[in-house]
């Protein structure tokens, strides 16, 4: 088990880059499968989850090469199906929540596609149901064993329908689309997600030839094609990370500039920062947050009632993030509810605060309310074990603005979602070192 040693209570300053987005390169890489051409694909973040998933592609048949650092080249023309159906495949399945996208684009092509019950973040419980539905509503067989938690889907020929998604996952909306556009006929999805990388997802499959409508909208229209082609895709900023940073800013009292962030994708996220009373600057397409020597205060409600802050599908606030949210709040002047309504585990990590000297009464599973210090108290070092990769950086940032010594172990669950994060971190004053 790798550990980081931080010392806590310093100053940063500098600039930072974000790292591609690994919840977009989930569905992207995915999308790889859908054509015998080939992809070229940018600014893929170097990070386990993704490595994953790249080492997955290449046992199923697909020839890869690494152009550059972050560029990759993928070509499915020599997909081995026969590999869904090994030991060696449930195996490197399981490791993997992302390797559920695989699905959609293989019963689409080839279609069968098949998953073993994957893994990932300890958060709760995340329901396949959404992803199968709209397989078996496109008209594909489902089946299940339940002896090794293996899935199933088949189909000789996909036809388009009407669907109405129980719920707006992005996952799963991404994997029936994947599936659609080979569909005959039309297939018409609501209750879409919207979110930014899903509409990257449309936007690279209709320069691939599919013929997808109402992209960025809650009702998506796919006419189905034959085949699609090859494309070049660079992957948006992650906004997780994005988000990352600015808290990391306000609780070490930092000067950072953010590069590159494209703003117009962020949603709500500079908006609820700033209601948590730091400066979000824009400066052209990057985020300057100036040191906040003086704190920063919550803002009430409108009634003088405590702010709350919710996760909800997009355009709403990203459920990825509250965490964050949660630690800065711990430094602030006054109070907040953070209300995690997508995943009932997510909040659990919060006695590591409390071990920390946080003031948080954790209400029930979802909901948390913190009392800021306003930095008249420094959270203090501890020893702590992250437990997912949102709970693992809230942690280390609290650590770094911890006094003293902290250790985390565990950061394998970091390194999952975050790119040479201690490199990054050291060249902007950071200290930070991986044993």
């Amino acid at each position: 088990m790798k550990t980081f040693k931080i010392e806590g209570g310093h100053q940063l300053k500098g600039e930072i880059q974000p790292q591609g987005a690994k919840n977009e390169a989930l569905q992207i890489l995915c999308a790889v499968l859908l054509t015998p051409e080939k992809i070229t694909i940018h600014n893929i973040p170097d990070i386990v989850d993704i490595n994953k998933l790249i080492s997955l592609l290449k046992k199923l048949g697909v020839k890869i090469e690494k152009l550059s650092q972050g560029s990759y080249s993928f070509q499915a023309d020599e997909v081995n199906i026969d590999y869904l159906q090994s030991e060696a495949f449930k195996e490197d399945g399981r490791g993997l929540r992302g390797s559920i996208m695989i699905v959609g684009p293989l019963l689409g092509r080839f279609g069968k596609g098949y998953i073993p019950k994957p893994g990932g973040d300890k958060i709760g419980r995340r329901r396949l149901d959404t992803h199968f539905e709209g397989f078996i509503k496109l008209g594909a067989t489902f089946r299940y064993n339940r002896e090794d938690h293996f899935y199933g889907v088949e189909a000789e020929e996909l036809q388009g329908t009407y669907m109405l998604l129980d719920e707006a996952s992005v996952t799963g909306t991404a994997n029936i689309v994947m599936a659609a556009v080979f569909a005959k006929g039309t297939t018409s999805i609501y209750n879409a997600a919207c979110e930014p990388y899903l509409q990257q997802l449309c936007k690279m499959l209709n320069r691939m030839g599919a013929k997808i409508t109402g992209i960025g909208s809650n009702l998506l229209n796919i006419e189905g094609v034959e085949r699609l082609g090859g494309t070049t895709h660079t992957m948006l900023p992650d906004m997780i990370e994005i988000g990352s940073w600015i808290g990391l800013a306000a609780m070490t009292k930092s000067e950072l500039t953010i590069k590159n962030v494209s703003w117009d994708d962020l949603g709500q996220i500079p908006d609820v920062f700033r209601k948590l009373g730091i400066t979000v600057e824009r400066q052209g397409d990057d985020i300057h947050i100036p040191s906040h020597s003086d704190g920063y205060e919550i803002q009430s409600f409108i009634d003088g009632s405590i702010l709350t802050i919710a996760d909800a599908p997009w355009p709403g606030f990203t459920p990825d993030l509250l965490s964050i949210i949660l630690v800065v709040a711990t430094q602030a002047r006054g109070s907040v509810l953070v209300h995690q309504k997508m995943f009932e585990s997510r909040l659990f990590f919060v006695d590591k605060l409390i071990d920390m000297g946080a003031k948080i009464i954790l209400c029930d599973p979802h909901r948390a309310t913190v009392i800021g210090h306003d930095f008249k108290s420094t959270l203090k070092a501890t020893t702590m074990t992250s437990p997912d990769i949102r709970a693992g950086i809230s942690l280390l940032i609290a650590a770094l603005s911890a006094e003293g010594t902290s250790t985390i172990h565990n950061i394998e669950q970091i390194d999952r979602g975050y790119e040479r994060i201690d490199e990054r971190l050291r060249a902007i004053g950071a200290h930070i070192e991986r044993i």
